[in-house]
């Protein structure tokens, strides 16, 4: 489904403006319950757009509509706001704080990987991204790969066998 999505988006209003879609994730802003998704795209002169686009349905049509736009460059931090729990809550700090929620902790993880991975490739600035777990978000870590939501998955599964095992072990 997401990929599908992901090229309905790069079709209909990335490619429009020139501009490669490298990652989106669905996320709902502030108190509003409005579903919109976070995009991250490359323009042709290697600028990283981060943009919030609206998902409308008009008349049986899909439509998509960017309601806000930052650059990279512009991004002051990533806040995961705990790394310790399972939160898909995160905040941007821009010229101001945006708060959002993420479908899920793992595309939370994902789209802070992206942005890392493309403040890396194309502006080498020291991007802060605080209260994440850094095991996931490094792409030399063992958990990394490019099936990005099955990584916290992996991860939780990991540390419940881990538990089960302890706790079928006999006290002396």
């Amino acid at each position: 489904m997401s990929s599908l999505v992901k090229e309905e988006l790069a079709k209909r209003l990335f490619g429009p403006r020139r501009l490669r879609l490298q990652e989106f994730i669905e996320v709902e802003e502030g108190s509003g319950s409005q579903r919109c998704y976070l995009c991250a795209a490359v323009t042709k002169s290697e600028e990283v757009e981060i943009c919030m686009v609206k998902h409308l349905r008009v008349d049986r049509e899909e439509k998509y509509e960017i309601v806000e736009k930052w650059l990279l460059k512009d991004l002051e931090m990533i806040d995961g706001k705990e790394a310790d729990t399972d939160n898909p809550y995160f905040d941007m700090h821009f010229h101001k704080v945006y708060n959002l929620e993420a479908y899920s902790c793992a595309s939370k993880y994902t789209f802070a990987r992206t942005l890392n991975k493309l403040n890396e490739m194309y502006l080498k600035k020291d991007l802060k991204i605080v209260n994440f777990d850094d095991t996931y978000l490094n792409d030399d870590s063992i958990w990394s790969s490019n099936n990005r939501d099955c990584l916290v998955l992996m991860r939780i599964c990991f540390y419940a066998s881990n538990l089960l095992c302890l706790s079928l072990c006999p006290l002396s």
